[in-house]
C-alpha cells in the first residue's frame, strides 16, 4: 500500500536554495522532489539507505544497550521515528529532539562510547547530523552520477551524435 512509508522530511528542506542533498532530511534533490509520485518500494528503498548511513555513523559512536527501555521511552515521550528503521536512528531522533534537555542517555536505553562520552549532547548532535550530511553527499557524488549514465532522466531521449572534428 502506498503512503505507509512516511517522509523523512523534516521541514528544513536547502535543495531549493541549491544542494544536491538536503541538509534536513539528507534525502537527494530528486527523492525530495519526486517522493508523492514514488510507489512503496522506491520509499522503502531510500529509508533503508538513509538508516545504513546514520546507522554507519552512529555505530562506532554509541552503543544501544536496552531496545525495549528506548521503545518505551520512545512512546512515553512521543518521539516521531520510523519503527522499521534500526535503533540508532531512533536514539538519533530522541537526540534530535532532547539533546538540550536530557541529562542521561542511559535512561533511553543508549550510551556515547567511551571517546564521545565527554561531549555535551547539542554538540553531539551536530557532530552526527554534518558527518551524516557529509556521508550522504559522498554517496550521491559516488553512486548518481552513475545511475544517471544508464538511467537518464529522459528515458525516449536519444544522445546526441558525435560530432565530426572539421579538417
Amino acid at each position: 500500500m502506498v503512503g505507509t512509508v512516511k517522509t523523512p522530511c523534516i521541514g528544513v528542506c536547502s535543495t531549493g536554495l541549491g544542494d544536491d542533498v538536503c541538509r534536513g532530511c539528507k534525502r537527494y534533490t530528486h527523492e525530495v522532489a519526486d517522493w508523492n509520485g514514488y510507489g512503496e518500494h522506491e520509499r522503502i528503498s531510500i529509508s533503508r539507505r538513509l538508516d545504513a548511513l546514520l546507522r554507519q555513523v552512529l555505530a562506532d559512536r554509541l552503543e544501544v544497550f536496552d531496545e525495549a527501555l528506548l521503545r518505551q521511552q520512545l512512546a512515553i515521550h512521543n518521539v516521531r521515528h520510523h519503527p522499521e528503521q534500526s535503533p540508532y536512528a531512533w536514539v538519533f531522533e530522541v537526540i534530535k529532539v532532547g539533546a538540550s534537555q536530557i541529562k542521561s542517555l542511559e535512561a533511553f536505553g543508549a550510551r556515547l562510547l567511551p571517546y564521545y562520552a565527554h561531549m555535551p549532547l547539542p554538540a553531539f548532535k551536530k557532530m552526527v547530523d554534518e558527518d551524516f550530511f557529509i556521508l550522504s553527499c559522498v554517496h550521491y557524488e559516488r553512486y548518481f552520477p552513475a545511475v544517471t549514465q544508464y538511467y537518464p532522466a529522459n528515458p525516449t531521449a536519444q544522445p546526441a551524435p558525435p560530432q565530426l572534428e572539421e579538417v
